[in-house]
């Protein structure tokens, strides 16, 4: 089959590889479509990732589609099912896990290569994140659930408040689907730097939209806007170590910030112990998801209130994947459905 992997710093090669075949607990998924992610992005511009994956690698991790192989022991699951798989699942059984704090298990099973023909879905994603995916709900749609739940995730460990005046930074996927998870509880003031893409996020319900290209100043803006104060809430989502500050720097006293967006390996930050003292912020580092909100991801796009469809820029052949990322290093598309 053919199947993308990543070798290196924007090395990206499509090859001809086996087709997989189940192992006991295991399917194999006929991929409908994959979609690109800012995780993706991140990953191909430095070249690996810490925690996810081992170079030479299978490259992607969103995607929905239609089971062709089921291993030993698989009962639940039939060939011709639709699926969406998340990229990973929790032991159950370690320190974390037992405390229900699924995403910082240490024994994560992860899972790439939704960018081919086939994808096999390990015994433990099977068992623990392997969703339904209604008739009627289009592949690209299915696709985006991973990303969601990490939002879900993050607006809940946010802890925001009916009328909360919340500023999120950052206009890629995530920021958008931010804006698209708060805009029924809260004021969402959006920040990003493309015009394109803070249009998008109006029509997720953004109360206010900002270019820094033009208001290079964000948190004196967001002061005046908020009697002097600074936000209720911040949500970080671009992953520039800069950005983080910048964060910090939007909180009302009291505030809670998310820094959500993950920075390159070995970064670091400056943050003012007075202010964060005597301001009693809450500085929180967000990460992946869990069980509740996969499921809660798909429910969500699959009630089709959320114009989710907003954030698909196009639609490909996985013969132009390499084209795609260097497109979205320009900031020309958001997500790109792929098509195998």
């Amino acid at each position: 089959m053919l199947a993308a992997l990543l070798y290196g710093k924007e090395d990206l090669r499509l090859e001809q590889v086996v087709e997989p075949t189940p192992a006991a607990g295991e399917v194999v998924i006929q991929v409908g479509v994959a979609t690109t992610c800012g995780t993706d992005l991140k990953v191909w511009r430095r070249g690996g990732h810490a925690k996810m994956l081992a170079l030479p690698t299978l490259f992607g991790h969103e995607a929905a589609g239609q089971i062709v192989a089921v291993g030993a022991d698989v009962t639940y699951w039939q060939l011709g099912d639709r699926v969406v798989a998340n990229n990973s699942a929790p032991c159950m059984e370690c320190f974390f896990c037992q405390h229900q704090e699924y995403s910082l298990c240490p024994n994560l099973t992860w899972n790439n290569g939704t960018f081919a023909e086939y994808l096999k879905i390990p015994a433990p994603i099977v068992k623990h994140n392997l969703l339904r995916v209604p008739d009627e709900l289009p592949w690209e749609l299915a696709a985006m659930t991973e990303p969601l739940a990490c939002v879900l995730h993050g607006v809940a460990r946010s802890h925001i408040k009916p009328k909360d005046r919340v500023v999120v930074l950052g206009d890629g996927a995530i920021g958008l689907m931010f804006v698209a998870a708060l805009a029924d509880t809260a004021e969402v003031l959006l920040w990003g730097g493309n015009d394109h893409r803070l249009e998008i996020g109006k029509k997720l319900g953004a109360t206010e939209i900002f270019n820094y290209h033009q208001i290079p100043n964000i948190p004196s803006v967001v002061k005046e806007l908020t009697q002097g104060w600074g936000a209720d809430v911040v949500i970080e989502a671009t992953g520039v170590p800069s950005v983080w500050e910048t964060a910090i720097a939007c909180a009302r006293p009291g505030a809670t910030v998310n820094l959500f967006g993950g920075c390159p390996r070995d970064t670091t930050i400056t943050v003012n112990t007075e202010q964060l003292h005597y301001s009693e912020l809450t500085l929180k580092g967000v990460f992946h998801n869990t069980p509740e909100y996969v499921r809660a991801a798909l429910a969500l796009i699959a009630s089709r209130k959320i114009p989710f469809e907003l954030l698909i820029s196009e639609k490909r052949s996985l013969k132009d994947l390499e084209q795609v990322f260097f497109d979205m290093k320009a900031r020309k598309v958001i997500k790109v459905a792929i098509n195998p």
